[in-house]
């Protein structure tokens, strides 16, 4: 289970947040009087574990149920049911419901969708013809889930966004694109209005434009509000990056994500993203710490990942991945490609590397395209030929029809760099060992000299660009284009100004701890946070491809 996060640091009050949160749950459960069966969706469990303890929920209910596809077991005459906006659930739902009027009992049921209602989730209920049982079909407007001091979740997951090459694939984002504009409209009616926007992608452009939209049918009213808290919002497109999903992450945190322990980092606090992060530096870090009581799990935790780092498959791929970004002997990483394949090395870690080859050179030649197809269909099976396709489809595998722009952007964001020493990094690039990620250093252009200083690097990026100045004084909506570099607020007297960076469809811990480096740089007189559709890796931004293409053969 993960522990509510410590939020008493945080640039923006999001402890006031988070108990707002809190207190429109309570009242909804409260406001439903008697004995009465919480019955939360199963992926609902952990995000409200991130908002209030569980013993906060059970002193307002009689009994507290996982979602499932069993029969509920519950003696209590009222049912309510806490789910996402997803088709599937609707289903579980409504078989639940049919079972107990089979049994003959007389319940009373009551839904609530999080975060908002859908008509599609509602003809399902009709469907089953259990919509007019319901007593009450309401809403808990959950939308923004604080994971630390500096990063918000919109709780965008795979069956949402997040998986977002599926998406292009089916071609459709809008839900999702206004979840993230409400989120963040939201952020503004606690904050103030966003004065400066930049966004870049498809997605995140049509997010900036909902949110001006928003803005006009409910306004901001800054008179009560005063000096807005965030003075910028950044949104990326994850397409505009994925280059660097792909590489294999360094930091701590990173790590731990790529091994699949994330839930020992809650527990691990003090080791964010700042320049203890090496693996080297645990245990060193870990002594300083006696009085941590999971102190041993993470001794144990640094022993694994030392030795997992330390292992010879492991240096290689990352040797690998620094020559497929710096444009470095072709030859020998499509070599590398060729053999872990044969290897039958995971799936997973064929395509990140495949990927990251195919996105650096603007695609592969037809030989060497057509070969590594055949080999990848040979060692895994025919059955993955969808897959390959849905990558072609989404750009991310495909033949090269043009020439490679990869060096230019590298060289005119300075995305390669030498760390000299690696205990005392003085470029972010530190955290994949010498790559800056590209997202990142986007976010350091925008905030040191604006855009328009590489903007000729911009159009070589995928999606379209936008930048706004709204007036923060009227209600109006209107709205300008952003001068060179956003101006620094000096009007919050001891307090450095606020800039939020949204990613849409992911970010990887290693970007997270790449943007905490930038604020901590001296001269960049701003507190960064973070929000997010979800934390990803490689891994998980491919797992959902790999799915679809498997659902599509059945």
């Amino acid at each position: 289970m993960a522990q509510i996060p410590n939020l008493d640091n945080a640039p923006l009050n999001l402890t006031a947040l988070r108990e707002q949160s809190q207190k429109e749950l309570v009242s909804i459960i409260k406001s439903i009087m008697g004995n009465k069966c919480l019955v939360i969706d199963p992926k609902l469990a952990g995000t409200l574990s991130l908002i209030l303890h569980t013993s906060v929920l059970k002193e307002h209910v009689t009994e507290l149920r996982i979602l499932s596809a069993d029969p509920v077991q519950t003696e209590c005459p009222k049912v309510v049911y806490l789910v996402r906006s997803q088709l599937s659930l609707m289903k579980f739902v409504a078989n639940q419901i049919k079972n107990d009027e089979s049994k003959g009992l007389q319940r009373e049921y009551h839904l609530y969708f999080v975060p908002r209602r859908v008509v599609a989730c509602e003809m399902i209920l009709e469907e089953g013809k259990v919509h007019q049982k319901l007593a009450i079909i309401g809403e808990y407007p959950l939308y923004l889930v604080p994971l630390d001091e500096d990063v918000i979740s919109f709780e965008l997951g795979d069956d949402d966004y997040s998986s977002q090459e599926c998406r292009l694939i089916e071609g459709d984002t809008a839900t999702s694109v206004w979840h993230i504009a409400e989120a963040i409209h939201r952020l503004e009616l606690a904050f103030g209005v966003i004065p400066n926007v930049r966004a870049k992608g498809v997605a995140s452009t049509k997010a900036a434009q909902l949110l001006n939209h928003m803005h006009l049918q409910d306004p901001v009213h800054m008179d009560d509000m005063g000096i807005p808290e965030i003075e910028t919002v950044i949104l990326l497109d994850r397409e505009v990056d994925m280059v660097t999903p792909m590489c294999s992450q360094l930091t701590y945190e990173g790590l731990l994500d790529e091994q699949k322990a994330t839930s020992i980092q809650q527990d691990y606090a003090q080791v964010k993203s700042t320049n203890t992060q090496s693996v080297s530096e645990l245990k060193d870090f870990v002594k300083r710490l006696h009085s941590l009581p999971e102190i041993t799990r993470h001794v144990n935790l640094a022993h694994h990942l030392q030795s997992f780092a330390g292992k010879p498959l492991f240096h290689a791929r990352v040797e690998i991945e620094q020559k497929i970004l710096e444009a470095k002997d072709y030859d020998t990483c499509y070599k590398y490609i060729e053999e872990i394949i044969q290897k039958q090395e995971p799936i997973e870690t064929v395509l990140r590397l495949l990927v990251l080859f195919s996105l650096t050179n603007a695609g592969l030649p037809r030989k060497n395209f057509d070969y590594l197809r055949r080999e990848i269909l040979h060692s895994y099976g025919f059955e993955h030929m969808p897959l390959l396709y849905n990558l072609e489809k989404a750009g991310l595998v495909k033949r090269r029809e043009s020439r490679s722009n990869w060096a230019v952007i590298r060289r005119a964001l300075q995305l390669i760099v030498d760390i000299k020493d690696p205990d005392s990094p003085d470029d972010m690039s530190y955290v994949f060992a010498g790559y800056a990620p590209l997202s990142i250093r986007l976010v350091e252009h925008a905030m040191r000299s604006g855009w328009q200083s590489i903007e000729e690097v911009l159009k070589l990026l995928l999606g379209p660009r936008l930048d706004l100045k709204r007036g923060v004084s009227t209600i109006s909506g209107s709205s300008e284009l952003l001068p060179d570099g956003a101006q620094q607020n000096t009007d919050r007297v001891g307090r450095r100004s606020v800039v939020l960076v949204v990613f849409v469809g992911g970010v990887t811990f290693a970007e997270i701890a790449a943007l905490r480096f930038l604020g901590a740089q001296e001269g960049m007189g701003y507190d960064f946070v973070v929000a997010t559709t979800k934390v990803i890796t490689g891994n998980t931004l491919l797992r959902p491809i790999i799915a679809s293409s498997k659902q599509r053969i059945v």
